[in-house]
């Protein structure tokens, strides 16, 4: 039955999925914008109320060229986001050009790195500790920013968080404390859990590492974990499969390019068996229909990468930016989910929720 489900499970939940996703995230970052929006307008109010202009930037001697390193159709809104914050520094239209180079196939990411080399950009920003790789292994030379670095330091991406090293720097959205508080936010909504699986791609170096912290804290615990690795596409159905054997009761999804790209599938085999999961991010899984999520918030992570794109781009060194570690979380809780599952979501778990699905 679960290899007929992910069959299905490709074709119709791929794409109901990825829309709701995208119109979710919308009008998730469409309310962030407006309160951030406002403040910034009270901000400028108040200075020219005292005769105050702010400072605009001052323009750079070229127009820019930014070269865009995405992993499937997912990483769309954390790209608007990042554009959305290089014209809140001054970068308007027309004040940068973009070189956008997509893929849904890992196999072609360092065909799409050599080509934003080949295009002469400026800086590359990479999504993802394995796009980052990818990209320094095109150039050492070209600066690389990654919004999401998971460990950068551990993978090797980076000397240090202080010091990069090279020409990589950016933001991680990986901190030792996220492991343990996702397994301590599933036990608690999740009354008697013992046998908690976690669902990995172990070619990613940040899942590896990812996987090892979750490991540590489940023996903190108590908890006896299950590891259910994933290569490929056709290996999702023997990972359920393999945990309906063993008597896993919960599970947690470590992301990497391989798993959002099917997260539609993943989250459509955790409903067909019941499986009440965690996930490490909110996009797109929950809007397909997936339990909670836990995790770095993404939109701030990228945000704050359009900053070092600026500073890059007015002259500072990439070694020189130190590595930023996490500061914003969210916890998103689906109400709906909970439901089907026959799960009644704790006051003390929706209490921390930044965002409850109805």
């Amino acid at each position: 039955m679960l290899r007929e489900a992910v069959t299905g499970a490709t074709v119709a939940a791929s794409s109901w999925a990825y829309t709701e996703g995208v119109r979710w995230a919308v009008r998730r970052s469409s309310r962030r914008r407006f309160l951030q929006g406002s403040v910034a307008l009270a901000g400028v109010g108040m200075l020219a109320g005292c005769g105050i202009v702010p400072p605009r930037t001052p323009p750079l001697a070229k127009v820019p060229r930014i070269g865009l390193l995405a992993f499937g159709a997912g990483a769309g809104s954390a790209v608007e986001t990042f554009k959305q914050g290089l014209g809140d520094l001054g970068y308007g239209h027309g004040a940068v050009e973009f070189e956008n180079q997509s893929t849904d196939r890992a196999d072609l990411l360092p065909e799409r790195a050599d080509e934003l080399v080949r295009r002469d950009v400026d800086v590359i920003v990479a999504w993802h500790g394995e796009l980052a790789q990818a990209a320094r292994r095109a150039t050492s030379s070209i600066p690389i920013v990654v919004p999401n670095s998971g460990d950068p330091v551990r993978s090797g991406v980076a000397a240090s968080l202080a010091h990069p090293g090279g020409n990589v720097t950016g933001l991680s959205s990986s901190s030792r404390e996220l492991s343990g508080k996702r397994l301590e936010l599933l036990r608690d909504t999740v009354a008697g859990i013992s046998r908690p699986a976690v669902l990995w791609n172990p070619g990613s170096p940040d899942a590896a590492l990812g996987f090892l912290e979750t490991e540590s804290a489940a023996n903190v615990l108590g908890l006896s974990l299950q590891s259910l690795e994933v290569r490929g596409p056709s290996d999702f159905s023997l990972a359920f499969e393999a945990a309906a054997r063993t008597g896993a009761d919960a599970l947690i999804v470590l992301g990497d390019p391989l798993l959002l790209v099917y997260g539609s599938v993943v989250v459509s085999l955790a409903a067909r068996t019941g499986m009440p999961a965690m996930y490490d991010q909110a996009s797109p899984y929950l809007a397909g229909g997936g339990l909670m999520a836990y995790g770095a918030n993404l939109e701030h992570l990228s945000r704050r990468a359009a900053t070092y794109v600026d500073k890059i781009l007015r002259g500072a060194k990439p070694t020189d930016l130190p590595i930023e570690q996490p500061t914003v979380f969210d916890l998103v809780v689906n109400l709906r989910t909970a439901q089907t599952l026959g799960l009644t979501i704790p006051p003390s778990v929706l209490q921390q929720a930044t965002e409850v699905i109805q």
